[in-house]
């Protein structure tokens, strides 16, 4: 946006409070669940709703990413907190309008202040969604937002490619045929 002087601002684009709403959902389903996982499943340590597929398990994650880094908490933190700035700031600020551009980044800011919340509160993150049958990490609903964010940023963003890809071969094949034309000429 250009001012009165002609020097250029930012501004926000877009509907910037939908994206803020999105993040501040998925944190607080996040912190609800792991109150829930600590009230709830922590005397018990698990449960199992699918037996030799899915269980609930407390666990507490001092680390990264399953458990990685444990022994560089204040480094990921550090890391965690300014690329939470940096994809705030971008989604709110810099980001072209596509809707599932701006959802995926609105999930992986509110997964990561989730993350974050326990990690500064608790010095762990609570884990409880355990998939012992194929998978052997146990993670939460945070993880998951940041995981589903970055899912659909990779599908947006391998879509915007082929887009841009065909748009050029449509453009090859209309300038071969037009140089082709020409030579019958």
């Amino acid at each position: 946006m250009t001012g009165t002087n002609g020097n250029k601002r930012l501004c926000m684009r877009g509907r910037p409070w939908l994206w803020l709403i999105l993040s501040l959902a998925s944190v607080t389903i996040d912190q609800i669940s792991k109150w829930l996982c600590v009230t709830y499943l922590k005397p018990v340590s698990s449960v199992t709703l699918i037996p030799g597929l899915l269980k609930l398990t407390y666990l507490q994650n001092e680390g990264a990413a399953f458990g990685s880094l444990s022994d560089h908490r204040w480094i990921f933190m550090i890391f965690s907190t300014v690329a939470i700035i940096g994809v705030t700031f971008y989604l709110l600020f810099l980001s072209e309008q596509n809707r599932w551009l701006r959802a995926s980044l609105a999930l992986i800011v509110g997964g990561g202040i989730g993350n974050m919340i326990d990690r500064i509160s608790l010095g762990y993150v609570i884990d409880m969604i355990d998939f012992y049958g194929i998978w052997p990490y146990i993670f939460n609903v945070a993880d998951s937002c940041v995981c589903v964010g970055a899912g659909i940023m990779v599908l947006y963003c391998g879509l915007e490619l082929y887009r841009e890809y065909k748009q050029g071969s449509n453009k090859a094949d209309e300038n071969s045929l037009s140089e082709s034309d020409g030579d019958k000429a």
